[in-house]
């Protein structure tokens, strides 16, 4: 559903006086502040959650070269991966999943003097990677998991026969269940905004669904590495920081259209939309 005009949301927007906005914004904030409790206690079951020993071995393609799992904890007890949609015939990496990243390299120190490593890794070749980490100016460390099941055994990467049968394991739903997921099985029924989205990392539809995203997390232990913790879509939307301040704006996420896109491409969207002012 496309959302209103900027102009008429802010036209019917309803004004009050302080004393009616200040009563307003504390029956507000009593709802928030149950938020506030309310996600103390699932941060506390989520760190409760058993853990899972990793069996299998995974080799990833890093700027050290080739390494095992657990070099990428870097001597660190935590390691949190973001799942990078950036598959291996995609040209760019996702824009949605750029948009989140750009956030990476401001936390990632901190992260590190606080026992956890941050990672992205993508299926897409490390060449293909660097080139596009070169491009948006990112320094976090990237790897590829181009040559191991990781994304597959994590969920986030789909084959084609899996897809074209809808035997689809995402956000711990299985087959085609999810409205992301129903419209994966044959690409004549792509939805428009997905086309364009994909067109946007060079794939089609079909080729881009097979990525999605997603983040886990781990924990070293006496050399063996366990999975902790998992979230995909929605359950992202914490981690994404532009979504916290724009849900703190008065027109909220307002999304319509390719709303989201590369940092350095909104200069050129702007130059675009000038440009056709005024022919």
């Amino acid at each position: 559903m496309e959302k209103q005009p900027v102009s008429t949301v802010l036209e019917d927007h309803k004004i009050s006086t302080h004393e009616e906005w200040l009563k307003a914004r504390l029956d507000l904030l009593k709802r928030e502040k149950e938020l506030t409790r309310q996600s103390d206690e699932v941060a506390r079951l989520r760190q409760n959650l058993p853990w899972v020993k990793v069996d299998k071995e995974y080799i990833f393609d890093t700027e050290e070269g080739k390494v095992s799992f657990p070099h990428l904890f870097k001597g660190r007890t935590q390691l949190l991966i973001y799942h990078f949609m950036f598959g291996p015939d995609y040209t760019a990496g996702c824009p949605h999943c750029s948009s989140m990243a750009d956030g990476f390299d401001g936390i990632r120190t901190h992260l590190a003097n606080h026992d956890v490593m941050l990672w992205a890794v993508s299926r897409a070749p490390f060449a293909k990677l660097q080139a596009y980490k070169r491009r948006m100016g990112w320094t976090f460390p990237w790897a590829s998991s181009f040559d191991s099941d990781f994304n597959y055994d994590f969920h986030i990467s789909f084959r084609e026969e899996q897809q074209r049968v809808g035997n689809i394991e995402y956000n711990y739903n299985k087959g085609n269940v999810s409205s992301r997921d129903a419209t994966i099985k044959k690409e004549d029924i792509a939805p428009e905004f997905g086309v364009k989205i994909a067109a946007t990392t060079g794939t089609d539809w079909a080729t881009y669904a097979r990525e999605a995203p997603g983040m886990s997390a781990f924990v070293l232990m006496d050399g063996t590495v366990y999975h902790t913790y998992s979230t995909y879509a929605r359950g992202l939307d914490a981690l994404w920081n532009i979504y916290q301040w724009l849900d703190r704006a008065p027109l909220g996420r307002n999304e319509s259209g390719l709303w989201m896109r590369r940092h350095d491409e909104y200069d050129q969207q702007n130059k675009n939309e000038a440009g056709n002012c005024c022919h």
